[in-house]
């Protein structure tokens, strides 16, 4: 039981980790008003393993907070995450793989908007910018995170097989 634990609080650790990693390497990636945060790739990973839900909030938080975003973004950006996080691990559960992305892309295309405006003045619509952002989420969690679990999925039962209920 303990190692299971251990197991548990290393992967969510290393999951953190890794996104953080992701934000400030690939930074925003910006074509205009379409933005690319590379990390929310791994948004899919609680299909496998609920680990990856602390570990991509407290990945999610520590990097807004590192990369020096305003409170409301570190604090609505990191719930996001988490939302889209548990209804990732939900699709995971039962069985729908196809849909694994749809919560961190609908979370973010909501929430990420109203920050913008609201946190950072965006002069922007919130309706642009829940476009702006929806095609981000989906390229970036929808193409990208589903290429990632798709290649992850051969090897699930080796990486993630101590922590899957």
């Amino acid at each position: 039981m303990r190692n299971k634990k251990v197991t548990y609080m290393l992967q969510a650790a290393m999951i953190a980790a890794i996104y953080v990693v992701l934000v400030f390497v690939f930074d925003y990636w910006s074509f205009g008003a379409i933005q690319f945060r590379i990390a929310e790739a791994l948004t899919i990973l609680p299909f496998f393993t609920p680990a990856a839900i602390p570990g991509l909030f407290v990945g999610c938080f520590l990097a807004n907070f590192l990369h020096g975003a305003i409170l409301a973004d570190v604090v609505f950006g990191s719930i996001a995450t988490l939302i889209g996080a548990v209804g990732t691990y939900w699709f995971g559960k039962v069985g729908l793989k196809w849909f694994a992305a749809v919560p961190p892309i609908l979370a973010n295309t909501i929430i990420v908007p109203f920050v913008l405006k609201f946190g950072y003045g965006a002069p922007e619509a919130i309706p642009y910018m829940m476009l702006t952002v929806g095609v981000g989420e989906i390229i970036v969690c929808g193409i990208l995170g589903m290429l990632l679990l798709l290649a992850l999925e051969k090897y699930k039962d080796i990486i993630f097989r101590t922590v899957r209920e």
